[in-house]
Order: C-alpha cells, then sequence, then structure tokens
C-alpha cells in the first residue's frame, strides 16, 4: 500500500490516504519520494479550477526521489538511482509529437495528478519515458520545482532559439519568475524583471535581473519601447499587454507561462509592422528537462524553496495560499 495526503472535495484539506498502485507495469518506475515540491496547478487541481479534477486526488508533480522498482521494459534507470519526475507520468509514445520529441505535446498524456496519483505520498509511479535520472552535483532538495517551474521558463528559451545577446523580459517575479531570472541570466541574455513589489526588485537584481522596473508604471514601461527580443509573462493577472507589445523590438515575440483569466485584447497594428509574435506554452519534453538540469548545474541555478515536512502539507497550503512563499516550497519525507 502507498502512504499519501488526499483531497476528497473542492478545497478540501488534505488527509492521509492508502492505496494499492496493482502491479507493477512492464514499462513503469516506481519511486520512493523524499521531495515534492508544491506548485500552484497542486492548488487549482484541489479546487477543480480547471473542471477535470478526480477526486480523491493526490497532488504533488514535482518529485525528487530515488527508483525502488522498474518492470521488465525499463533500462534507462535502476533500483537506487536519483530521478526526478514531472506534470507528465505517461505519453502514448506513438503520436507525431512523441516521435518528434515534443512528448509535452501529446494529447494522450497522462498528467501526474489528473486520473493519477501524484507525490504527495511515500511513493509514486510512472511510465518510464516519464522518469528523468538526475545529473552528478545536482541539489536534491531544491530540484523538484525544476521538473515543472524550471522546464516552464527554460523551454521557450530553446524552443525559440534564443540568442545569449537578446534582451529578455521577465514580468512577474515569483515562482516561475525568479527562475526566469535566473536561465535567462545563465544562457547570456540581459534580463529585465518586471514587478509591482518594491521588496522584490532587489532580489530580482540579485537573481539575474540586470534592471528592473515597476510594471504599475506606465512611463517607466513606455521609456523601453522598442527593447526586446522576448518577454516572458509569468502573472495570472490581466496586465495591459498593448504596453508591453510596445516594448518588443522587430519580431520580438510576448510569451505566456501564467494561465490568463481573461481573453487577450492586443491591438494589429504594431504586430503587423513588426512582426511580432504570441505565444504560449507549459512544461516540456523529458528531453528538454534532461537537459535543463545539465544546465541548472552547471550554472548552479536553483530554485529559492521554503521547506516542510510532508505531514505538514496542509500547514504548507495555508503559507502558500497566504502569498508569502519564497519562492517555491518542497515537502520533505
Amino acid at each position: 500500500m502507498f502512504k499519501a495526503y488526499a483531497a476528497h472535495e473542492p478545497k478540501g484539506r488534505l488527509e492521509p490516504f492508502e492505496y494499492d498502485p496493482g502491479q507493477l507495469g512492464v514499462d513503469e518506475v516506481e519511486m520512493d519520494v523524499h521531495y515534492c515540491g508544491i506548485c500552484h496547478s497542486d492548488l487549482s487541481m484541489i479546487n477543480n479550477d480547471w473542471q477535470f479534477t478526480r477526486y480523491p486526488i493526490v497532488p504533488g508533480h514535482e518529485v525528487v526521489g530515488t527508483v525502488a522498482a522498474v518492470g521488465d521494459q525499463v533500462s534507462h534507470v535502476k533500483p537506487g538511482d536519483a530521478v526526478g519526475l514531472g506534470w507528465h507520468a505517461g505519453y502514448c509514445m506513438t503520436c507525431p509529437s512523441c516521435l518528434s520529441g515534443d512528448h509535452n505535446l501529446c494529447t494522450k498524456a497522462q498528467a501526474t495528478i489528473a486520473g493519477h496519483h501524484g507525490a504527495f505520498a511515500d511513493k509514486v509511479r510512472a511510465r518510464c519515458a516519464s522518469v528523468v535520472k538526475l545529473p552528478r552535483g545536482i541539489d536534491l532538495e531544491s530540484t523538484g520545482p525544476l521538473f515543472c517551474g524550471g522546464v516552464t521558463v527554460f523551454n521557450p528559451l530553446v524552443q525559440f532559439d534564443i540568442k545569449p545577446t537578446a534582451k529578455v523580459g521577465v514580468i512577474g517575479i515569483g515562482g516561475l519568475g525568479h527562475l526566469a531570472l535566473q536561465f535567462s541570466n545563465a544562457w547570456g541574455c540581459e534580463v529585465t524583471a518586471f514587478t509591482s513589489t518594491e521588496a522584490k526588485m532587489a532580489e530580482a537584481k540579485q537573481m539575474g535581473a540586470h534592471c528592473t522596473i515597476d510594471s504599475h508604471d506606465k512611463s517607466k514601461i513606455k521609456s523601453v519601447a522598442g527593447k526586446f527580443d522576448l518577454i516572458m509573462s509569468t502573472v495570472n493577472v490581466k496586465l495591459d499587454w498593448n504596453g508591453y507589445v510596445e516594448t518588443l523590438r522587430q519580431k520580438g515575440r510576448l510569451h505566456f507561462l501564467g494561465v490568463q483569466p481573461d481573453p487577450l485584447s492586443i491591438g494589429m497594428v504594431p504586430m503587423l509592422f513588426k512582426q511580432l509574435s504570441i505565444s504560449s506554452s507549459l512544461v516540456g519534453s523529458p528531453g528538454t528537462i534532461a537537459t535543463m538540469l545539465d544546465f541548472a548545474v552547471q550554472h548552479d541555478i536553483k530554485p529559492v524553496i521554503e521547506k516542510f515536512p510532508m505531514a505538514q502539507v496542509n500547514e504548507a497550503f495555508d503559507h502558500l495560499k497566504s502569498g508569502k512563499a519564497r519562492y517555491r516550497i518542497v515537502l520533505c519525507n
């Protein structure tokens, strides 16, 4: 029996929960969970914000642990290996997206916490393609958030072939944004942080921003018109997107990583004349995750974390909901 923490209704508290995972599949990996990050997506799933949560739900998709057992067809990891698991716990492996290396775009992908029990638990299982072996020298206790937040901000740098000479803006310095600053800086880019929180401006510079701009000050935003090659938005609130479009240079891109609550309303004239792009993405493929982890080790990129024992999962969620978390929460077994 696996011992976990589950919510049984929307906005419910997490309670001890046991379940029998059944026989280990030939292509599955069973992990002993040592650390698991808390992502805002876990809270959204508990609350059924996206209307596809199945209860009881065991959240947890930023997983670091060791291999406990492998199926007969698993060859890339073995018992005792340090591994991680992110948003996806399996892929179909036969669709055009999987065959081209874009596993995260597989329409039949199995989410780790949707119709599948996640890693707020002592153990978790996933199909082998989703389980990534950790590079030597990585800091295990802070690695979990890289499997969701880290790859989410790293993926655009790879997908859009961002040059190390690019000028990158990051909107929102939170769980995603503080990682976007670190990765963009290490990539070689000139990085600007947009934040409305004065206390975060100094922190943003410590984490890789070369300069900061008050996102509530329209005159400051206008002062950087035509500057950026890429702006990554990590927020889930409505902003003056046309103002940010004006800050893009020719062929620039406004890329959304946060879930927007309202439809976008963006004027087409600057889009047309400057050949601009609007795009979005979530997480990344196992290959991109592996590359991101290697890059993080080489450049000493780590999430800023606060730790809670797994048994204090509800207290950890209360801290997340308070808005005071800096910047990711990690549960420890």
